[in-house]
């Protein structure tokens, strides 16, 4: 069985590198651009490169599925790249392949608000994906770096889910019907990602949970349980969205960006626009097996619980970071 998170947003250092090895977390997909350009990205990948350096014996960069074996055979954690925003590729379709070959697997096309790409969730009208959206997402999956819709509006979900030729992803977030979180997805929404082949991460993100922060397991678990029921178990995974440590200005760098002068609250209270505390629960990465246990005590088999835990990444990420095949 493998454990793979596929969203965090950690102030990254030595104690949580060390807590995903005592977590026996064999992968995280981690995000390393919000609103920066495509220098900015790349000073990102530099400063991951020095990390890689430094804490060797902890982490590896994470291309393909080989590197999650290889990190676990010898007790590392294995560290692929995101964006959550499409920022790092400016207007240039040509940087979709070269973020690729630095080692992005992942792309959102908006975070919240419209981009060049596709409409995020905040907007008022969702007209679809656009022209240079559908470019993008053809070229994406030329190269293997896999379409994210988790902060996009459900028109431009679902047609990204239409035009694209491979499977597409919302690697964090949980079911509308559950929650009605802004960011949650509609059942037409979860439809058209799992019927196409793609895959969703349950979010671990109080914004994103029935009751917040004070959460429970159960309620979390009986959720999971219920919507692989509805749209099938291979489709499902863990997106947590920990964002582990970060202060609480972070926030405001993730909904504000450069695009306004004005503070946007998002979905919490603008009496508290900072991080919500995580439920006691999951609150770092040594409490993955919290989950484990949760998901067998609602009727999980352990097959099913590792399919949950990582196992349906690990297929997903072997069969959509590598290029086409050709016909």
């Amino acid at each position: 069985m493998y454990r793979i998170d596929c969203l965090q947003f950690a102030n990254w250092s030595e104690p949580i590198f060390r807590q995903m090895r005592d977590g026996s977390v064999d992968a995280v997909h981690v995000t390393i651009a919000y609103h920066e350009t495509f220098r900015e990205t790349v000073a990102q990948m530099s400063q991951w490169n020095r990390w890689f350096d430094r804490y060797g014996d902890l982490i590896v960069h994470g291309r393909t599925v080989a590197d999650i074996d290889a990190a676990k055979a010898s007790n590392r954690t294995a560290i692929f790249f995101g964006f959550q925003n499409p920022s790092p590729i400016e207007a240039d379709i040509d940087l979709v392949e070269i973020v690729h070959t630095l080692g992005a697997r992942f792309m959102q096309l908006s975070y919240n608000n419209q981009s060049l790409l596709a409409t995020g969730c905040y907007e008022e009208n969702d007209p679809g994906i656009t022209r240079m959206g559908s470019e993008v997402i053809r070229e994406m999956n030329r190269v293997g770096l896999v379409v994210d819709m988790s902060h996009s509006a459900d028109r431009s979900t679902i047609e990204a889910a239409e035009i694209s030729q491979r499977p597409i992803t919302v690697t964090h977030a949980n079911p509308h019907a559950w929650h009605p979180a802004l960011r949650n997805k509609r059942d037409d929404v979860i439809r058209a990602i799992t019927s196409n082949g793609g895959m969703m991460g349950f979010s671990l993100y109080p914004h994103h949970l029935k009751g917040k922060s004070d959460c429970s397991i159960e309620s979390f678990c009986q959720m999971v349980a219920d919507t692989v029921e509805r749209f099938g178990i291979e489709h499902f995974g863990i997106g947590s969205d920990l964002c582990q440590d970060q202060p609480d200005s972070i926030v405001e760098w993730m909904r504000v960006g450069r695009w306004t002068k004005h503070i946007d609250y998002g979905e919490g209270s603008s009496a508290a626009p900072g991080f919500p505390p995580q439920p006691p629960w999951f609150e770092t990465n040594l409490d993955f097996g919290n989950i484990e246990v949760g998901l067998a005590s609602v009727g999980f088999d352990n097959t099913e619980v590792g399919a949950i835990m990582g196992d349906n990444w690990y297929r997903f990420f072997a069969e959509n970071f590598g290029p086409e095949k050709a016909e």
